[in-house]
């Protein structure tokens, strides 16, 4: 997703943190991470999937091994959206995140949803006039996203910023399987009930952040796709509306790229948030209910 919405496909905000995880947990080496990658190939064809984390530490060390490798041989890369100019990202924004009509946020929410939305967001430093002219989903990726530099993660650091800017150095080119205005329509297409229950479930989900960011990272790094599936499916799960709109949809219409561009000789790296390639919902589980083996890399 964008820099506003990645955070909830690759990091799991809007997860429980009471989700249950996997019962045998394995340490996270910040000098040594082995996050998950996947292999796709034919005779003259090889795509790798890799599931990316949006904002990560800067300590964290990852980008070696089996995915320098991988990332080193391809011709491409692939990642989930080219950000536009900021004059037109402002622009989509002022459209279909920002209420123009002089009505509020908060008159759209009950006394109850009022009074816990501005208790979480004022926890963290966020006023509630600052949230009142964003309509509610774009106000809940503002509250999940604001946590991570507080507590030390970076979107510079994150897969697809080293990714991108090691692709720029190698002269590789860079494509994007959405564009700026369909990432930010999955969201402002939502229902407005749908939105809020979207946004009181981020706001809901502050008090574990450090505790869930953490344990996202760490799944993430050592390539434990099972609690990376609970961190980052789950609470979406709950929703069944938006699990579609913004998870299983998605992976289907990848995989139908995916599957177009095996006709094409070359080696592609695609990058998503790590979500989508993970569950029975995933990329390489759409892809395996059309003949298309994909196997993990050991390493």
């Amino acid at each position: 997703m964008t820099r506003f919405a990645a955070p909830l496909a690759g990091i799991g905000l809007i997860a429980s943190p009471q989700v249950a995880l996997a019962e045998e947990v394995v340490e996270l080496d910040r000098s040594d991470a082995d996050p998950a990658l996947w292999k796709l190939s034919d005779e003259d064809t090889t795509i790798w999937l890799f599931g990316t984390m949006h904002a990560l530490k800067p300590d964290l060390v990852w980008f070696d091994d089996a995915v320098g490798d991988a990332f080193n041989g391809s011709d491409e890369l692939v990642i989930e959206m080219l950000e536009p100019d900021m004059a037109t990202m402002q622009q989509v924004i002022g459209t279909s995140a920002i209420y123009t009509d002089g009505s509020t946020l908060s008159e759209r929410l009950s006394d109850e949803q009022r009074t816990k939305l501005a208790e979480s967001a004022a926890a963290i430093g966020i006023p509630m006039q600052a949230l009142d002219r964003m309509m509610p989903w774009f106000a809940a990726v503002t509250l999940s996203a604001a946590p991570l530099i507080q507590l030390g993660y970076d979107p510079k650091s994150g897969a697809e910023a080293v990714l991108q800017g090691s692709a720029r150095e190698q002269g590789k080119p860079i494509a994007g399987l959405e564009t700026f205005d369909q990432q930010m329509g999955f969201f402002s297409n939502l229902p407005e009930e749908q939105q809020i229950t979207f946004l009181m479930e981020a706001a809901e989900s502050l008090d574990g952040a450090e505790a869930l960011y953490a344990e996202s990272e760490r799944a993430w790094g050592v390539g434990d796709i099972v609690s990376t599936e609970k961190l980052i499916n789950e609470g979406l799960e709950e929703s069944p509306e938006i699990y579609e709109v913004l998870i299983s949809k998605r992976n289907r219409n990848w995989a139908d790229w995916i599957e177009q561009r095996m006709a094409q000789p070359g080696n592609v790296f695609i990058a998503v948030g790590a979500g989508h390639l993970a569950g029975a919902d995933s990329v390489q589980a759409v892809l395996a209910e059309r003949g298309l083996s994909v196997e993990r890399v050991a390493y």
